[in-house]
Protein backbone atom coordinates (compact mmCIF):
# COMPACT_ATOMS: atom_id res chain seq x y z
CA UNK A 1 0.00 0.00 0.00
CA UNK A 2 1.12 3.52 -1.03
CA UNK A 3 2.37 5.99 1.71
CA UNK A 4 -0.54 8.24 0.54
CA UNK A 5 -3.10 5.93 1.11
CA UNK A 6 -1.64 5.24 5.29
CA UNK A 7 -1.70 8.68 5.68
CA UNK A 8 -5.32 8.96 4.67
CA UNK A 9 -6.19 5.98 6.35
CA UNK A 10 -4.31 7.37 9.70
CA UNK A 11 -6.13 10.16 9.41
CA UNK A 12 -9.32 8.12 9.15
CA UNK A 13 -8.24 6.16 12.23
CA UNK A 14 -7.27 9.39 14.54
CA UNK A 15 -11.11 10.64 13.14
CA UNK A 16 -12.73 7.21 14.30
CA UNK A 17 -10.96 7.48 17.82
CA UNK A 18 -11.26 10.93 18.59
CA UNK A 19 -15.20 11.38 17.23
CA UNK A 20 -16.86 9.23 20.17
CA UNK A 21 -14.82 12.06 22.42
CA UNK A 22 -16.43 15.04 20.38
CA UNK A 23 -19.64 13.43 20.88
CA UNK A 24 -19.30 12.99 24.42
CA UNK A 25 -18.02 16.75 25.33
CA UNK A 26 -20.33 17.77 23.28
CA UNK A 27 -23.27 16.26 24.93
CA UNK A 28 -21.63 17.35 28.35
CA UNK A 29 -21.88 20.68 26.95
CA UNK A 30 -25.48 20.23 26.22
CA UNK A 31 -26.12 18.38 29.70
CA UNK A 32 -24.67 21.56 31.44
CA UNK A 33 -26.28 24.31 29.79
CA UNK A 34 -29.60 23.60 27.60
CA UNK A 35 -30.21 19.67 27.70
CA UNK A 36 -29.93 18.79 31.16
CA UNK A 37 -31.28 14.69 30.29
CA UNK A 38 -28.57 14.43 27.04
CA UNK A 39 -26.64 12.20 28.83
CA UNK A 40 -29.44 10.36 30.53
CA UNK A 41 -30.67 10.42 34.25
CA UNK A 42 -27.38 9.21 35.37
CA UNK A 43 -24.61 11.21 33.30
CA UNK A 44 -21.84 9.77 35.39
CA UNK A 45 -22.82 6.36 34.91
CA UNK A 46 -22.91 7.25 30.97
CA UNK A 47 -19.57 9.01 31.24
CA UNK A 48 -17.77 5.95 33.46
CA UNK A 49 -19.30 3.22 30.43
CA UNK A 50 -18.70 5.10 27.67
CA UNK A 51 -15.11 5.50 28.41
CA UNK A 52 -14.67 2.20 29.93
CA UNK A 53 -16.23 0.44 26.69
CA UNK A 54 -14.09 2.67 24.48
CA UNK A 55 -11.29 1.16 25.94
CA UNK A 56 -12.08 -2.54 25.67
CA UNK A 57 -13.03 -1.89 22.01
CA UNK A 58 -9.48 -0.12 21.30
CA UNK A 59 -7.76 -3.20 22.95
CA UNK A 60 -9.54 -5.79 21.65
CA UNK A 61 -9.08 -3.83 18.00
CA UNK A 62 -5.80 -3.91 18.88
CA UNK A 63 -5.18 -7.18 19.46
CA UNK A 64 -6.75 -8.03 16.65
CA UNK A 65 -4.35 -6.52 14.36
CA UNK A 66 -1.65 -9.59 14.48
CA UNK A 67 -4.21 -12.09 13.59
CA UNK A 68 -5.54 -10.49 11.02
CA UNK A 69 -2.43 -9.61 9.39
CA UNK A 70 -1.06 -13.48 9.59
CA UNK A 71 -3.89 -14.92 8.34
CA UNK A 72 -4.60 -12.09 5.51
CA UNK A 73 -0.66 -11.19 4.38
CA UNK A 74 -2.18 -8.54 2.11
CA UNK A 75 -3.23 -6.90 5.10
CA UNK A 76 0.17 -6.34 6.95
CA UNK A 77 0.18 -2.82 6.56
CA UNK A 78 -2.02 -3.06 9.41
CA UNK A 79 0.79 -2.56 12.04
CA UNK A 80 1.42 0.54 11.17
CA UNK A 81 -1.83 1.16 13.01
CA UNK A 82 -1.16 -0.87 16.02
CA UNK A 83 0.95 1.43 18.45
CA UNK A 84 -1.37 4.17 17.76
CA UNK A 85 -4.60 1.82 18.53
CA UNK A 86 -3.09 0.56 21.78
CA UNK A 87 -2.50 4.48 22.94
CA UNK A 88 -5.75 5.45 22.29
CA UNK A 89 -6.81 2.63 24.17
CA UNK A 90 -4.52 3.97 27.23
CA UNK A 91 -5.91 6.93 26.35
CA UNK A 92 -9.47 6.00 27.21
CA UNK A 93 -8.63 4.41 29.95
CA UNK A 94 -6.88 7.54 31.59
CA UNK A 95 -10.83 9.04 30.67
CA UNK A 96 -12.48 6.11 32.51
CA UNK A 97 -10.01 6.54 35.77
CA UNK A 98 -10.35 9.97 35.51
CA UNK A 99 -14.43 9.59 35.89
CA UNK A 100 -13.79 7.67 38.85
CA UNK A 101 -11.18 9.99 40.23
CA UNK A 102 -13.14 12.50 39.91
CA UNK A 103 -17.36 12.25 40.20
CA UNK A 104 -16.87 9.15 41.84
CA UNK A 105 -14.61 9.81 44.34
CA UNK A 106 -14.02 13.28 45.05
CA UNK A 107 -10.21 13.12 44.64
CA UNK A 108 -10.16 11.37 48.01
CA UNK A 109 -7.24 9.27 48.93
CA UNK A 110 -9.33 7.55 51.76
CA UNK A 111 -12.64 6.52 49.26
CA UNK A 112 -9.95 5.19 46.95
CA UNK A 113 -8.15 2.90 49.04
CA UNK A 114 -11.27 1.96 50.87
CA UNK A 115 -12.77 1.06 47.47
CA UNK A 116 -9.81 -0.76 46.24
CA UNK A 117 -9.45 -2.85 49.10
CA UNK A 118 -13.46 -3.46 49.52
CA UNK A 119 -14.76 -3.65 45.90
CA UNK A 120 -13.59 -5.70 43.22
CA UNK A 121 -14.30 -4.35 40.33
CA UNK A 122 -12.32 -1.14 41.45
CA UNK A 123 -9.16 -3.81 42.09
CA UNK A 124 -9.38 -5.08 38.81
CA UNK A 125 -10.21 -2.28 36.64
CA UNK A 126 -6.95 -0.48 38.33
CA UNK A 127 -4.98 -3.64 37.60
CA UNK A 128 -5.92 -3.36 33.99
CA UNK A 129 -4.47 0.56 34.07
CA UNK A 130 -1.41 -0.10 35.33
CA UNK A 131 -0.61 -2.52 33.05
CA UNK A 132 -1.33 -0.41 30.35
CA UNK A 133 0.84 2.48 32.27
CA UNK A 134 4.10 0.82 31.19
CA UNK A 135 2.96 -0.09 27.81
CA UNK A 136 1.89 3.75 26.71
CA UNK A 137 5.29 4.68 28.70
CA UNK A 138 7.47 2.33 26.26
CA UNK A 139 5.69 3.02 23.14
CA UNK A 140 8.20 5.42 21.53
CA UNK A 141 10.99 4.43 18.83
CA UNK A 142 13.73 5.55 21.66
CA UNK A 143 11.95 2.83 23.76
CA UNK A 144 11.94 0.43 21.66
CA UNK A 145 15.62 0.50 21.04
CA UNK A 146 16.49 0.90 24.24
CA UNK A 147 15.05 -2.68 25.16
CA UNK A 148 15.58 -4.09 21.90
CA UNK A 149 12.66 -6.18 19.92
CA UNK A 150 12.33 -9.15 21.80
CA UNK A 151 11.78 -7.58 25.35
CA UNK A 152 9.42 -4.89 23.69
CA UNK A 153 7.66 -7.60 22.59
CA UNK A 154 7.42 -9.54 25.84
CA UNK A 155 6.68 -6.65 27.69
CA UNK A 156 3.33 -6.00 25.12
CA UNK A 157 2.12 -9.39 26.20
CA UNK A 158 0.52 -7.53 28.72
CA UNK A 159 -1.47 -6.06 26.59
CA UNK A 160 -3.28 -9.41 26.61
CA UNK A 161 -3.44 -8.98 30.66
CA UNK A 162 -5.12 -5.63 30.66
CA UNK A 163 -7.71 -6.64 28.33
CA UNK A 164 -8.55 -9.50 30.34
CA UNK A 165 -8.62 -7.93 33.72
CA UNK A 166 -10.66 -4.76 32.11
CA UNK A 167 -13.26 -8.04 30.62
CA UNK A 168 -13.38 -8.84 34.89
CA UNK A 169 -13.54 -5.12 35.60
CA UNK A 170 -16.78 -4.84 33.06
CA UNK A 171 -18.33 -8.11 34.66
CA UNK A 172 -17.92 -7.57 38.34
CA UNK A 173 -19.21 -3.83 37.66
CA UNK A 174 -22.39 -4.54 36.16
CA UNK A 175 -25.83 -6.06 37.75
CA UNK A 176 -25.97 -9.98 38.06
CA UNK A 177 -27.78 -11.35 35.11
CA UNK A 178 -26.48 -8.34 32.92
CA UNK A 179 -25.17 -9.74 30.05
CA UNK A 180 -23.28 -6.63 28.03
CA UNK A 181 -20.44 -7.55 28.70
CA UNK A 182 -20.79 -11.16 26.69
CA UNK A 183 -20.07 -9.50 23.15
CA UNK A 184 -16.29 -8.34 24.40
CA UNK A 185 -15.34 -11.76 26.39
CA UNK A 186 -16.47 -13.50 23.47
CA UNK A 187 -14.24 -11.38 20.86
CA UNK A 188 -11.42 -11.82 23.25
CA UNK A 189 -11.53 -14.80 23.73
CA UNK A 190 -11.32 -15.48 20.51
CA UNK A 191 -8.71 -13.72 20.07
CA UNK A 192 -6.83 -15.44 23.35
CA UNK A 193 -7.16 -18.67 21.66
CA UNK A 194 -5.89 -17.73 18.04
CA UNK A 195 -2.74 -16.49 19.39
CA UNK A 196 -1.41 -19.91 19.80
CA UNK A 197 -2.92 -21.85 17.13
CA UNK A 198 -1.41 -18.91 14.61
CA UNK A 199 1.78 -19.69 16.66
CA UNK A 200 1.42 -23.07 15.97
CA UNK A 201 0.33 -23.44 12.60
CA UNK A 202 3.51 -20.82 11.53
CA UNK A 203 6.27 -23.46 13.06
CA UNK A 204 4.21 -26.36 11.09
CA UNK A 205 4.31 -24.80 8.11
CA UNK A 206 8.38 -23.72 8.74
CA UNK A 207 8.89 -27.54 9.83
CA UNK A 208 6.79 -28.59 6.45
CA UNK A 209 9.06 -26.12 4.07
CA UNK A 210 12.47 -27.34 5.66
CA UNK A 211 11.43 -31.22 4.84
CA UNK A 212 10.50 -29.91 1.52
CA UNK A 213 14.28 -28.51 1.16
Amino acid sequence: MSRRWIVALKVAAHAACLGPVAWLLWHLYLSATTDPGALGPDPTHTVTFFTGRGTLRLLTITLAVTPVRRLIPKLSWLVRFRRMLGLYAFFYACLHLTTYVWLYAGFSWAAMVDDISQRRFITAGLAAWLMLLPLAATSTTWSIRKLGGKNWNRLHWLTYGAATAGVIHYWWGVKTGVKTPLTITVVLGVLLVMRPVLRWRSARGQRVSELAS
